[in-house]
């Protein structure tokens, strides 16, 4: 089906770093393996120092076969562009934050020497390090550790949130005798707000609100703080019951902001409250309310003489906000990490005050993906963290002032991929069958030439849906690079639903699930046939997440996929509604409760049309997954295998939640799905699944 005539067009784009020592390359002689999956280091978070001279940043690593990934702390010299390692135990150093000198460096940790009391006994706790490698001093002991924290401008106190006592409740005598017994809402333990004074070394309790804080920010001027707050700690709550609010130091009084423009004025009720950010005059409070299948929205509380004024920010065409506000120092600019057709880059609003907005700009232009970024004092510099198609990720310095000079790369954490014999990454677009344009990433082997042999394909459906196959080089468990290595071509989309391609593209989705998205994604399968890329009769369908929800529906949609890899797919939306963690999610896509829309919940499950399916399914699924319960997977697995005898294996990962952690869990799926595809799409007789079990 879906066999009309589309135009595709391939738009190539070349990775424009900046080397401050810049010299021959090696040559990429190295085939990418497996293996070599477990040797990539991410960067995932990054501080600037107030005076420029270093970047901090974390480095997400592997350690053994059955450990999940640990961050530590580096800092690189923006001068001598020389990195240092300061943390080594494998204790999730995280959240660095400078002090106001740029002499030191706090940080967040969970080290565990085997004591019964903190600092050393497993529980989260503030650091401090120098800009070297040396131990570093616990500043916090608190029992039980703390949740989040936030030095003061002036660099005196630590504020920081921690669990308080237990809410009572109804039912309390019972609950109390029947203790074993666990009940369906579970204990609600409130969050308090406590400030450890660095110069006298005495704690205080600043605030209990009686609700639990998910987010704070202090002021600058510490008049006032912040809070995001919920109910209890569900993420039930959390999508729909979340609220920003405001405690006065003076008065000792929390005050709720108004949440009308979030909640009744919105879209959906059911947003997500995040990214608390204050201007530098303490006047004005930025926040982010994300929302799923509608655009995401920035906010702005702005306090003059009387209560506070509340408006939502006009945002760029086809961006969609990505979170990370940051005001730029010294201004009432407010930036912000967004995503624009596959890119993603700060942007920046000019003289954001008194209800009003100027001009958007891009502080990081480019074919680039920053995931985080962090201004000098004065605003005139900015550290952030980069990749592109032939970069996975650094450590990047720029100017602001001076918007038309190069970023320059600081960092090269993975010097092994000098070598690789890297996918061909770009972009390709074609026509959905209604007209609309849709673009995805495309790699290709990288030395593939135009004219070969069509490839066979494998078309790798990205979660969400609100997000999008951003273009960057991605070693990862749900396709790619690895299958471009094996020898496919590997395609991306982003269908209707995904984020940066404009407000309507992204709310065309609503109330049309497992329908138009699965017309996008066969369009585009059809334009690379079309264009001789794709082997039409060699074709393969992986996702995990929405993503293994879109391979569920393509497989019943059409006979065409030789093999196909379902990861946490949703099969009956009843069910997802009624067991996942964030059941909102549902409702929204679904315009309504089950009993009020349900012949769309049936419209859009697999489930009923899993009679048609022939094509050999690998199902994938965590043991504890709360977003997409294994009872899906488990249903498919029945459908396929005992009514279908269609071949079919199902992977349960003990212990895992919706995404996998563990390295052995990691290289076991990559290998899994390479040898289903290569048996069942390549028809390699030689390549048996059941080796690696």
């Amino acid at each position: 089906m879906f066999r009309t005539a589309y135009r595709c067009i391939i738009v190539v784009v070349a990775a424009g770093f900046h080397l401050a020592a810049a010299g021959t390359p090696p040559a990429r002689t190295h085939d990418i393996t497996v293996d070599d999956y477990l040797t990539v280091h991410l960067l995932t978070d990054c501080a600037t120092s107030p005076d420029g001279k270093y970047v901090a940043f974390t480095e997400l690593r592997w350690g053994e076969h059955d450990e999940a990934r640990q961050t530590d702390l580096w800092v690189v010299e923006t001068a001598t562009q020389k990195p240092m390692r300061l943390t080594f135990d494998r204790a999730n150093d995280s959240s660095p934050q400078w002090s106001p000198d740029g002499t030191h460096l706090y940080f967040v940790s969970k080290r565990n020497r085997g004591d019964k009391k903190p600092p050393y006994d497993g529980s989260t706790q503030v650091w401090v390090t120098g800009t070297h490698p040396g131990e570093p001093l616990a500043i916090t002991r608190v029992k039980g550790g703390i949740e989040s924290y936030q030095l003061s401008k002036d660099g005196r106190t630590l504020y920081y949130t921690k669990e308080g006592e237990e809410a009572e409740k109804e039912w309390q005598d019972l609950r109390k005798k029947y203790a074993d017994v666990k009940f369906g809402d579970g204990p609600v333990k409130y969050t308090e707000i406590w400030k450890l004074n660095l110069e006298s070394w005495r704690e205080e309790q600043v605030a209990e609100p009686k609700r639990v804080i998910t987010e704070f920010r202090v002021a600058p001027d510490e008049t006032k703080i912040a809070l995001i707050t919920t109910p209890d700690g569900r993420l039930i709550t959390k999508e729909g019951k979340s609220r920003v609010d405001i405690y006065a130091a003076k008065t000792h009084e929390i005050t709720p902001l108004p949440d009308q423009l979030y909640r009744t004025d919105a879209p959906s009720p059911y947003g997500w409250v995040g990214n608390l950010a204050w201007s530098a005059d303490g006047r004005a409070l930025a926040w982010t309310v994300d929302f799923d299948g509608y655009p995401g929205e920035i906010l702005v509380a702005e306090w003059g003489d009387a209560e506070p004024v509340l408006w939502r920010l006009k945002r760029p065409e086809e961006v969609s906000v990505s979170g990370g506000l940051h005001w730029l120092p010294g201004t009432r600019d407010l930036c912000f990490l967004a995503e624009q057709r596959a890119r993603k880059r700060v942007y920046c609003l000019a003289n954001v005050r008194a209800g009003q907005q100027g001009a958007a700009s891009v502080l990081t232009p480019g074919d680039v993906v920053v995931q985080a970024y962090d201004f000098t004092s004065d605003g005139k510099q900015i550290g952030f963290i980069r990749a592109a198609v032939q970069d996975a990720g650094n450590v990047c310095w720029a100017s602001t002032v001076h918007s038309d000079q190069p970023a320059t790369r600081l960092t090269n954490m993975n010097p092994q991929i000098d070598t690789w014999k890297l996918p061909q990454l770009s972009l390709v677009t074609w026509k959905a069958p209604d007209g609309a344009e849709v673009e995805g990433v495309l790699e290709l082997p990288s030395d593939y030439k135009p004219g070969d042999a069509p490839l066979p394909l494998a078309v790798e459906v990205h979660g969400g849906p609100s997000d999008a196959a951003l273009l960057y080089l991605q070693y990862w468990i749900y396709g790619r690079v690895a299958f471009p290595a094996r020898g496919y071509a590997l395609l991306c989309p982003n269908y209707r639903g995904s984020t940066g391609y404009g407000d309507k593209f992204l709310t065309d989705l609503i109330g049309r699930e497992n329908d138009i998205e699965v017309q996008d994604i066969l369009a585009g399968v059809d334009a690379l046939i079309e264009r001789g890329i794709a082997d039409p009769e060699r074709l393969g369908v992986l996702g995990w997440s929405n993503g293994g929800f879109l391979v569920n529906c393509l497989i019943t949609a059409t006979p065409r996929f030789k093999a196909a890899s379902s990861g946490a797919g949703v099969v009956d939306q009843f069910l997802q509604w009624g067991l996942e963690d964030t059941p909102n999610h549902v409702v929204n896509f679904m315009r309504g409760l089950p009993w009020e829309r349900a012949e769309a919940y049936v419209k859009a499950s697999p489930a009923y049309k899993l009679g048609d399916v022939t094509t050999p399914t690998l199902i994938h699924v965590g043991e504890v997954d709360d977003r997409v319960p294994a009872a899906h997977a488990r249903a498919l697995y029945r459908a396929l295998q005992e009514y279908r005898q269609v071949p079919t294996v199902l992977l349960t990962y003990p212990g895992a939640g919706h995404g996998l952690t563990i390295a052995d869990h990691r290289k076991g799926k990559l290998e899994w799905d390479l040898a289903w595809f290569d048996r069942y799409v390549l028809g390699k007789s030689d390549d048996k699944p059941s080796k690696t079990e």
